[in-house]
């Protein structure tokens, strides 16, 4: 596998992730870095989560990580920065960390293949496209993942949880 292909298989990983969240959230395309031989694709989501939604947030994409086989690795619990990490049975490295005013970071890490030149991400954006710009906080509301109030047991999360 090429770098080209490890980055197009990290950009598939994100794609099936920002897939599985329900009700969807606006995301963009975080910076893209390479090495001399893996590659590291970033989005970063621009719904704001509110605090009393991060946890069901990340459960989300937890439950949908294990159920695509990957193995986590380790879980920050802090109540300023969550974050959960994981390996695909291919070996790419998957993080999802909440940020700096409650921003949902993801990044895929991909493992070490042959050199080759890598093309920006193709998918387009949920939302705008800050390319070559700074990436603002969050800015998007949603009525779930925005919301302050307690999950109902009809949520779409908990929904997603039965499938």
């Amino acid at each position: 596998m090429s770098m080209q292909e490890a980055a197009d298989h990290a950009d598939a990983i994100l794609d099936g992730t920002f897939a599985a969240i329900e009700p969807a959230v606006h995301w963009a395309h975080g910076e893209s870095t390479e090495s001399s031989c893996d590659v590291s694709r970033r989005r970063a989501v621009m719904t704001i989560i509110s605090p009393e939604r991060r946890g069901s947030f990340l459960g989300v994409v937890e439950r949908y990580w294990k159920a695509e086989g990957y193995r986590q690795l380790g879980v920050n619990q802090s109540a300023k920065s969550p974050a959960t990490y994981f390996e695909t049975p291919d070996q790419f490295r998957v993080r999802l960390l909440i940020g700096g005013n409650g921003q949902a970071f993801f990044e895929v890490a991909t493992p070490c293949f042959a050199k080759s030149s890598v093309s920006p991400p193709t998918a387009d954006t949920a939302g705008p496209n800050y390319a070559g710009k700074s990436i603002p906080d969050p800015n998007v509301r949603s009525d779930f993942w925005s919301s302050t109030s307690p999950i109902s047991s009809a949520s779409p999360t908990t929904l997603a949880s039965e499938g």
